[in-house]
């Protein structure tokens, strides 16, 4: 939320994955990212992309639910997040599966429609 490459970084493990299964070859949001250094440049790169127009993270609306799984390392969020505009907000619907080591993201992959982020 806060788009902070830094701090998303630091939630990996140091081999840690970032993957957005549902995101085409060649688009502009990073569909699969390895290691904190890269997680770092290339979520720092997609951020650049934002301007105070697209909109800003209104936590307040925005809304999640956790799933617990048979595997406590691994666990699933439903996630709205409502993006408040200069006209109007828009809220983005995802669904995260976390899988952990150690206290850190091991694996993340994001699902989301690709045509709702440039």
């Amino acid at each position: 939320m806060t788009r902070n490459p830094d701090a998303l970084a630091e939630l990996f493990t140091p081999d840690g994955i970032y993957e957005a299964p549902l995101v085409p070859k060649g688009h502009a949001f990073p569909r699969r990212l390895a290691g904190r250094a890269e997680i770092r440049a290339g979520m720092a790169a997609y951020y650049e992309r934002f301007t105070e127009t697209d909109g800003t993270v209104n936590v307040e609306q925005s809304r999640y639910v956790l799933h617990a799984t048979a595997d406590p390392d691994v666990f699933i969020a439903e996630i709205d997040t409502v993006l408040d505009g200069a006209d109007e907000s828009t809220t983005m619907s995802l669904v995260q599966i976390f899988r952990l080591s150690e206290g850190k993201i091991a694996l993340l992959r994001d699902y989301f429609a690709a045509d709702t982020v440039d």
